[in-house]
């Protein structure tokens, strides 16, 4: 039997892209899934799309930003499922994408609230329960940004980078009490955030051609995997989606 039946797991920024495919890849493994997103009408499309699996998803309206969201939906999936086993903190913005000198304050902390505060706040509302359950998983999708700046990315490199030292932390702090913390690094992938990457015409990922980028569906599959036993050897740290043995272990080559 999956391992993975019968847990329940909270995605954000669950709507579309990576964490659309996450939800699709979990709920096919017997997960229940609250799927986190901040646009109501993002969710009513994302429902749409689902086929066979609706009953195990369940879609909560959520900014990541705000703590009290967190806790309404930290509070769901406890009184809904009675635990929460496993966390994927996906949701991420990079707009606006600018150079630091011609940066929007606003719009620079706008992205930092998400990218950091937002999987903080994440981690800090789950965390308390996992470790009275003994035992819990938190994958944070990360970047090769978090440790290589990116010309007009200084609000996206530095909050990424920021959300691999919580990775770190976790695991620091609690590895010996069951909790394991892991991060992946996903690669260029085919979402609506290269659009504005590209439109941007800064760095040379804008560069690339749509063809260039991964399926969403392929990291869904490594975050899957990261949530098993099997990938226990990699807790504390980022792994890359480029990374063969990674590849192979989830199950991709």
């Amino acid at each position: 039997m999956d391992e993975l039946k019968g847990k329940t797991a909270i995605i954000t920024g669950a709507s579309k892209g990576i964490g659309e495919a996450t939800v699709h890849e979990l709920v096919s493994r017997g997960v229940n899934v609250i799927a986190a997103s901040r646009a109501l009408t993002n969710l009513e499309a994302f429902m749409s799309r689902l086929s066979g699996h609706a009953d195990k998803v369940h879609p909560m309206k959520c900014d990541v930003s705000n703590f009290e969201d967190i806790k309404k939906i930290t509070r769901f999936a406890l009184d809904r499922f009675g635990t929460i086993d496993i966390l994927v903190n996906n949701a991420g913005l990079i707009d606006p994408i600018s150079k630091l000198a011609e940066s929007d304050p606003d719009g620079w902390c706008n992205v930092a609230d998400v990218n950091y505060k937002g999987v903080y706040y994440c981690i800090r509302s789950v965390l308390p329960e996992m470790l009275s359950a003994g035992k819990g998983v938190i994958v944070n999708v990360s970047t090769g940004a978090a440790t290589s700046p990116r010309e007009g990315w200084s609000h996206y490199c530095s909050s990424k980078a920021a959300a691999l030292m919580l990775t770190k932390t976790v695991h620091h702090e609690y590895a010996t009490q069951g909790i394991r913390a892991i991060g992946l690094s996903p690669g260029t992938v085919k979402t609506e955030m290269q659009v504005s990457i590209r439109e941007s015409g800064l760095n040379p990922i804008s560069k690339m051609s749509p063809s260039d980028h991964s399926p969403p569906e392929k990291p869904a599959k490594i975050i899957a995997w990261l949530c098993t036993n099997d990938a226990k050897e990699f807790d504390g740290d980022d792994v890359s989606i480029k990374d063969h043995t990674i590849q192979k272990r989830a199950g991709l080559l």
